[in-house]
Order: C-alpha cells, then structure tokens, then sequence
C-alpha cells in the first residue's frame, strides 16, 4: 500500500512548484522589461527580477530547512501565466496597450505567488517550521508590495494610454 501523502509532502511538493515558477519568472522579466514602453515600467520589471533572484534563494533556504535538494516541479499554472503575457507582447507590440498588457500579465504573476507563498507560511507555520514561516513571509510581503506598485503604474498612466 502506497504511504499515505501528509501536509509535509504538500508542502514539498508546492515548494517544487514554487522553486520552477520562480526561475521561469527570472527568465521572463527581461522580456518584459525590453518589452515595456515607460521607464517606470521597465523600472518596476528590473527591479523585481533583482527580488525574483532573493526569492530563489529564500526557496533554496527553505529547502535546506526541510533536509531536500532544491528542485523545481513544472508548474502548468506559471507555463499558462507566462504564454499568455508573451502572446500579449506579440499581438500587442508597438501599440499605447502595450504597457496595461504587461502589467496585467505581471499582476497575474503576482496573484498566483501571493495565493502559493500565503499557502506556503500557513502551511510551515502548522508543521512548525519557524526559520521557514519568517523566509516565506518575506517573499510574501515583497510580492504584495510589487502587486501594489504595478497597480500604480496601471492606473496613473499606463491604462490611460491604452484608453
């Protein structure tokens, strides 16, 4: 009989999940960047692919803390999220929708991780990892911070312009 699965395996499996989503996030964000049309946009892009490296090596701690190898699992959800926002730069390139397209696709990033990472320190904060509630929470914070950033640059100007 197979051995029952607990919240110790979840919580290894979606820090797999995670672990992928991150590094095909790094991947992405020059793109995006390049992509950008407004250098506050670009800005924000730069910026938070320098965070995205941090949180690399925050999941990498947390993996350590657990005694595994840091690996990545495909994330589908992160694959679908990045297809469609490199879709959005094609059919989009060039035009004043530009910038509201990739930051609607950036937000969408942000959801995601915000949903996976509050999971995450819910989860080792009930199977009492402490060092791993307070590396996860980090990350967390910082991707409400860069959701709440790219919301400015939405509505101060780049919405505006697609309009």
């Amino acid at each position: 009989m197979a051995k029952e699965k607990t919240l110790e395996d979840l919580f290894h499996d979606t820090l797999k999940d995670m672990y992928y989503a991150e590094r095909k996030i790094l991947k992405a964000l020059p793109k995006m960047a390049r992509a950008a049309q407004a250098p506050e946009l670009k800005a924000a892009f730069e910026k938070h692919k320098e965070q995205t490296e941090t949180h690399v090596e925050r999941l990498q701690q947390v993996f350590e803390l657990i005694g595994k190898r840091a690996q990545g699992k495909t994330c589908d959800a992160i694959e679908g999220i990045v297809a469609e926002g490199e879709e959005i730069m094609e059919e989009f390139k060039g035009t004043p929708a530009l910038d509201a397209g990739l930051i609607s696709s950036a937000q969408a990033v942000e959801h995601y991780e915000i949903s996976r990472y509050g999971t995450l320190k819910t989860w080792a904060k009930t199977i009492g990892l402490k060092d791993a509630v307070s590396l996860l929470d980090a990350t967390l914070k910082e991707e409400v911070v860069t959701d709440e950033d790219l919301t400015k640059i939405a509505t101060a100007q780049a919405n505006k312009k697609a309009a």
